[in-house]
This record gives C-alpha cells, structure tokens and sequence, in this order.
C-alpha cells in the first residue's frame, strides 16, 4: 500500500506541473483550454469551470490538456473544406505562441527538480569526504576487472572513456554506466600518462545494471568510542584510531569493520590501527551476541556535514542538475552506441518500488528520488521525437525553414515514426522492470 500511494503521490505531482505548464501556456497566450486531467480514461471525477473541464482518470500514468483546434480533424471548416480560423484556437496561433505552450510543460518540470534539489539541500547533505577528492586509489580488490588490467594501488584515475574525472563521485558514475562495456581508463602513475582497457563488471544481484572495477579510495573507518568493559577496550583500542585492516584484509568503509567483527564471535582477530600516525597491531576476540561478534565500539566514517544558506542552495542545486542532465545525455548518447546498457532503463513498476523504498525512508528520500525523475522527464520531453512535446516543436522548427506548413499526411507518418520509437522504448522498459522482479526473471525466453 505504502508503495501504490508513494508511486500515485510521486507521478500526480510530477504530470500535475508538467500539464500545468502546458495549461498555464495556452490561457496566457488566450488558448480555449477544453480540458485539464491527471490520469487516463476513463474519467472517474470531474467538475467543470467556465470553458474547461477538470478530471482526475482511473489510470494514474499521465495526463493531458486538450486545447481547443488541437488537431487539424478539429477544426471547422465551411463548405469549401478550407478550415476557418478561430482566434481562441491551437493552430490559429502563431508558431512562437504554439512554442511558448509546447515548451512550458518540460521546463516546469526541470523547474520542479531544481526546487526540489535546493530544498534537499537547504536540510542539509552529510557525505564521504573522500567523494570530492582525486581519483587515488588505495585498494585493489582481489581478482577483479582492475587487478586483472594492471591498476594499482597509488595510480591516480584521470580519465574514463577519454572523458575527465576530477573526482570519485565523477568515477563512480562514469563507470556505473558502462557495465559489461570495454572502456579505456587514464592513469597517472609515477608522473607518467598510462592508459588501460578494462570491462567494468556488475557485482551480486543488483535491480540495476552498475558497473564496477574494484578499486576504492584510500580511506578507513575510524573508531568514534571505545565501550566501557567491552572486548575492545580490553584489547586496548582507544577513540579516534583509524582501523587499517583485519586480519590482513584492508578495511576501507565501516560495514566492512562491521562485518569483518560480526563473523568472528569468540575468535580472536588481527586488527592493524593507526594512533596518531603511527601503526600499530592488537589482537580482540569479539564477544558473542546471538550469533555474531561485537567488538564495543562506536564505527565512524570520514564525512563532511554542509548545510548552505538558501541562496547557496539554490546555486548548488543548478549545478547538480547541469552535472545530471550532462550525465542523462551521456547515457541517452550512449544508447544509440551502444556504449551504455539499455538495462540501466527503467520504467512505471520500477519507479514504483523506488518510490516506495524512498518514502519508507523518508520525505527527504522521497523529494529526492522525484527531484531525479522530474529531471528525466524534462529532458526527455524535449527530445525531438514526434509525439513528444520537443518533437511537435522540431516539427514545427523544419516547417519554419521550410517556410510552409507541411500535409497532413506527413505530420501523421512523422507522428507515426514517433510513436513507433516511443512503443519501443515502452517495451524495453517494461520488460527491463519486470526482469528485475525475480520470481518473473526466470521465466524470461533470455537473461
């Protein structure tokens, strides 16, 4: 139930300012607006108010505004068949107001998630420090696509695709997008340029398709308190000690501490630490709590709190969605290269369960996840494919320089090619979400 409301809650809003724009438009332009809904046929609420008609339909996975003259079929034409023009009219506008109603929907939705991306961030972000620092790796997994393509620990990752990355966040995004794809990473190594060609792999069962190399930043967890009686104070570990490894296995992030403590009830482990620089090695038995290991002790990571004032947030949130919509491109460019993993699409049931993982953790999940799809949907609508609002205006852009307007025979084969793009596009997800449901995954013709 809590999924089915948040999924209803999250795409109400988002086709609520979407067709809001659109309705907004065509009042400001002096468009008769029929009617405005949220939701496809059939209508199951309505009321009307002046010339329009408000309704709410059974299927909540869209909506519409229908404009009076929308359609060439709509317009009255006198005994001649020549279509008499109606100043309150679609297609008796001009184009740049036909652009201006076309255009509104998508931008009040890339509106909508840079709102609601400065409002995530006016609460305030906590992330790992490490996040915006070089690309230095510290740790390379064991038998992995890294290990097996000579990276090292201590090369400095530059580059992935022939593409900059200044950061891990920009790393760890570049290479989530090309799982299974054979990419070329720049390294800086001793001073030296080196380049390797190495296939990210998708490691355990992941609803979606990310890539991985098995190379992770140069950090540990550290310890935030030391219980008092506990296993760990008698092995003698003190707040603040920086934990290296266990058991000769590196430790990088605090659930692996967690985990590594867990599997060794009433077993005595190897722990290397660092007290104020200086390396050091104790041995702790975990003591036994049902049937894990426990330690005594409060695990910490390295992390910076930022809380930015409002203008600040606003600032950051135009950056994060430029950064976004760069990377939603990359993916859409991908597509067609067959560069990026069609898998990593996803479609209706697969926005529902995010949306209902996201409000079980909160409202703050939940801003986020529909900041991110009112981004998506924004963007996409521009795209310029027929039926889509950017390809109604790359339609309307080729009539322009063709300084006539084209048969309606051709808009209906140009709409026709759109459709077919757009049906295939539907299949693909569809089929992506239900593959991800495992019970359904088994009984696919290919996996």
């Amino acid at each position: 139930m809590v999924t089915l409301l948040a999924f209803v809650f999250v795409l109400g809003v988002l086709v609520f300012v979407h067709e809001l724009g659109h309705f907004l438009a065509a009042k400001r332009v002096g468009i008769r607006v029929l009617k405005f809904q949220l939701g496809f046929n059939p209508t199951v609420l309505s009321f009307r108010r002046g010339d329009t008609e408000y309704g709410i339909g059974a299927l909540p996975l869209g909506g519409y505004v229908k404009m009076a003259g929308e359609n060439p079929e709509d317009v009255e034409r006198d005994e001649q068949g020549n279509a008499i023009k109606h100043g309150d009219e679609f297609l008796s506008k001009t184009k740049w107001e036909r652009f201006q109603v076309l255009i509104m929907g998508p931008v009040m939705n890339l509106l909508l998630a840079l709102v609601l991306t400065a409002v995530v961030l006016y609460q305030g972000v906590e992330r790992f420090s490490f996040e915006d620092q070089p690309v230095v790796i510290g740790v390379v997994s064991e038998g992995s696509a890294a290990a097996g393509a000579d990276i090292r620990a201590g090369d400095r990752i530059v580059s992935v695709a022939g593409r900059g990355v200044d950061t891990w966040d920009q790393f760890d995004m570049a290479i989530g997008m090309k799982p299974n794809r054979e990419v070329e990473i720049g390294l800086l190594r001793n001073g030296l340029d080196v380049t390797r060609k190495v296939t990210p792999t998708v490691v355990g069962q992941s609803r979606f398709e990310y890539g991985v190399i098995g190379v992770l930043p140069n950090v540990h967890p550290h310890v935030g308190d030391v219980f008092s009686g506990s296993a760990a104070e008698k092995a003698g570990l003190k707040k603040d000690d920086v934990v290296v490894s266990v058991d000769g296995q590196t430790i990088t992030f605090g659930s692996q501490l967690k985990q590594a403590i867990a599997k060794h009830a009433d077993q005595p482990i190897t722990l290397v630490i660092l007290r104020n620089g200086e390396r050091q090695t104790l041995q702790a038995t975990p003591a036994k709590q049902g049937n894990e290991g426990l330690l005594g002790i409060r695990i910490a990571e390295d992390t910076v709190k930022d809380k930015p004032g409002f203008g600040r947030a606003i600032s950051l949130s135009v950056s994060k969605n430029i950064e976004m919509s760069r990377l939603i491109f990359q993916t859409l460019g991908g597509l067609i290269t067959r560069e990026t993993s069609p898998k990593q699409l996803m479609g209706p049931i697969a926005i529902a369960q995010l949306s209902g993982e996201s409000a079980q953790l909160g409202w703050i999940a939940l801003i986020t996840l529909m900041a991110s799809i009112s981004l998506n949907l924004g963007l996409l609508n521009l795209m310029p494919i027929p039926i889509l609002d950017g390809g109604h205006i790359f339609i309307m852009a080729l009539e322009g320089l063709a300084r006539r307007d084209f048969s309606l025979a051709v808009k209906e084969k140009m709409l026709m090619a759109g459709f077919a793009v757009i049906l295939m596009l539907m299949v693909t997800v569809i089929y992506n979400d239900l593959t991800r449901i495992s019970w359904i995954e088994h009984l696919m013709p290919w996996r």
